[in-house]
């Protein structure tokens, strides 16, 4: 008597590696969200609207508005990233800019995306305006 025996594959999920809180009320972070959303890598990243998720979404210890002020993500290990850093991190889980995160190792380099992501944020009210 012969059995058949019939596998199937099966697509595993790969684990998610960051959790992403961005506003999504803001016009501009929604177009970059949807930039990053629509590259390879993105699908094992969790994107969090802040200005819609439930508050049980929301990490321990920050508050809906400080989330909204400032870009953040947790890693699969649980460390909390804001700012261009934060930025950093997306950019490793994601081919096409794999090499940016590349050169963020280079010494200083996070220091000059920290410093210009706070120049952006002065600027970001108005920029809101212009885009939506």
């Amino acid at each position: 008597m012969s059995v058949d025996i019939a596998l199937t594959a099966r697509r595993v999920p790969r684990p998610m590696r960051l959790s992403v809180f961005y506003d999504g009320d803001c016009p501009l972070c929604q177009r970059e969200i949807a930039f990053y959303r629509r590259r390879s890598g993105a699908e094992r990243i969790r994107w969090i609207d802040v200005a819609s998720c439930d508050e049980a979404v929301l990490p321990a210890g920050i508050n809906r508005e400080t989330l909204l002020k400032r870009f953040h993500i947790i890693t699969e290990s649980g460390d909390v990233i804001s700012g261009g850093p934060a930025f950093v991190e997306i950019w490793a889980q994601m081919p096409v800019f794999r090499p940016l995160a590349w050169l963020a190792k280079i010494p200083g380099a996070t220091t000059v995306l920290e410093g210009s992501y706070r120049y952006f944020l002065r600027f970001r009210p108005r920029l809101q305006r212009w885009v939506s």
